[in-house]
């Protein structure tokens, strides 16, 4: 079982990952827009691979992620984000994609990134 976190505030933007990385392989996703949801998110189902816009309205995507692994330990992130500058912090293994991308980058990413389970 591959269950995927997006957090994303754009909810098309969101849409359109959740579906790639469930035609990639994950089994589940959760969308959050806020860092408090996502924490809260991973909290209820931790999962095995994290999807994350860097700046959101209510907090950042990179606190979020830290916050997540702090408790759940490692877990593979993709930081999809209009301003990879702002990615702090966001470092191997992690991978940024900057926007706009393609699904063919986002499913390629995911499946360099999340491991045997999610395949």
């Amino acid at each position: 079982m591959c269950h995927v976190l997006i957090i994303e505030d754009e909810p098309l933007v969101a849409m359109m990952i959740e579906d790639v990385l469930l035609q990639a392989g994950a089994t589940s996703a959760t969308i959050a827009t806020t860092q408090a949801e996502a924490i809260a998110a991973a909290n209820a189902c931790r999962p095995e691979f994290i999807s994350s816009d860097v700046m959101l309205l209510e907090g950042t995507g990179p606190a979020a992620v830290a916050a997540i692994r702090s408790v759940h330990g490692a877990i593979p992130t993709l930081f999809i984000t209009a301003t990879p500058a702002a990615c702090e912090p966001c470092r191997a293994p992690d991978r940024i994609l900057v926007k706009p991308f393609s699904a063919r980058h986002v499913a390629s990413a995911f499946e360099a990134l999340a491991g045997p389970r999610c395949r």
